[in-house]
């Protein structure tokens, strides 16, 4: 099965022969891939290494049923954001490759999920229905051994407490928290953690105004007492997390890579400490698209981490979109 062998690459060879694989795998069997690949003359034969893959916007998960294959979706992921957006969707045709991917990836980064007291603070997805976010973050829960582990939506002075106990206890504790509400919780409350791992996730989601990863970083630690916060990267579109546990350098797992493209030419790419645009291959997304352009910016740094920095201005009317089917 191809997701076994995706799930087994252990080096660099192995990446690109599946990559590869996939492309042509999704060139065949996704109308809306295949037909943005044609606009730009790409196609299994002609195609011959990854920089040569195209990757397709991310604004057209907002426009069209991106999926390879045949199969139904099981569910349909949405992303979040104000109410005059439109949302992405994201048709999963099969919830066992995602939960296999987040929690290989979770494993590799942090170890089992029922050894953590796991704490979710992520209010502006609670709020609304199909999160992929609140999924994975639901299923972690359930693993924990603690009784302890669950979410959190405005209750900051529980949580306060519970975290306290909690870590004064000696427990290992992940605190998963989207921005704007942990920058709430340490202006309210003081904390001085020893055994608490602070995650954050996702923007401001128009609750506040947005602000670089190191100021938001700065922030945080200095408000939980700890000396570094770590960050996951994922979003609607993709299976596939990637993890920083510090300073915003993020690793991938063996399955995904992020490349660094020419903001103003797709089909081209930056090396090393040169900002642009962040696209991402996710073969753990072979029954949707593996290959996404992002609206996202960062840079390469040491050992083929990538430094995430933030997004496009005007990222909905910039780049790729003038190849909008």
């Amino acid at each position: 099965m191809l997701s076994e062998r995706v799930f087994n690459i252990s080096n660099r060879k192995d990446f690109i022969k599946i990559t590869l694989e996939v492309f042509s795998y999704q060139f065949q069997y996704n109308k809306v891939y295949r037909k943005f690949c044609e606009l730009l003359k790409r196609n299994p034969k002609n195609v011959t290494s990854i920089e040569e893959i195209p990757f397709l916007p991310i604004e057209f998960f907002k426009k069209e049923k991106v999926i390879s294959g045949e199969n139904s979706e099981e569910i349909i992921f949405t992303s979040s954001g104000t109410t005059s957006d439109t949302p992405s969707k994201h048709y999963v045709t099969d919830l066992k490759v995602y939960e296999e991917s987040f929690l290989r990836a979770f494993r590799l980064f942090y170890g089992e999920p029922e050894d953590l007291v796991i704490l979710a603070l992520l209010p502006s997805y609670l709020e609304r229905k199909g999160s992929s976010l609140i999924y994975m973050a639901d299923n972690l829960i359930k693993r924990s051994k603690y009784r302890e582990s669950g979410f959190y939506l405005d209750n900051l002075d529980k949580l306060q407490k519970q975290l306290k106990e909690l870590d004064q206890a000696g427990k290992k504790i992940l605190l998963l928290g989207v921005s704007f509400a942990l920058l709430d919780l340490v202006e309210t409350y003081h904390f001085d953690l020893k055994n608490t791992i602070v995650m954050e996730t996702g923007g401001m989601k128009g609750r506040r105004k947005e602000m670089i990863r190191e100021e938001l970083h700065q922030i945080l630690a200095k408000g939980f007492g700890l000396q570094e916060v770590n960050s996951e990267y994922g979003m609607t579109e993709l299976l596939s997390q990637a993890y920083s546990i510090g300073d915003g350098i993020f690793e991938t797992p063996p399955w995904m890579k992020i490349l660094i493209r020419d903001p103003e030419d797709p089909l081209s790419y930056f090396p090393k400490n040169k900002t642009g645009g962040l696209n991402v291959i996710d073969l753990a997304n072979f029954n949707s698209c593996s290959f996404i352009a992002t609206q996202d910016l960062g840079r390469k740094v040491k050992d083929d981490n990538t430094e995430i920095l933030g997004r496009f201005d005007n990222s909905d009317i910039r780049g790729c979109n003038l190849l909008m089917l």
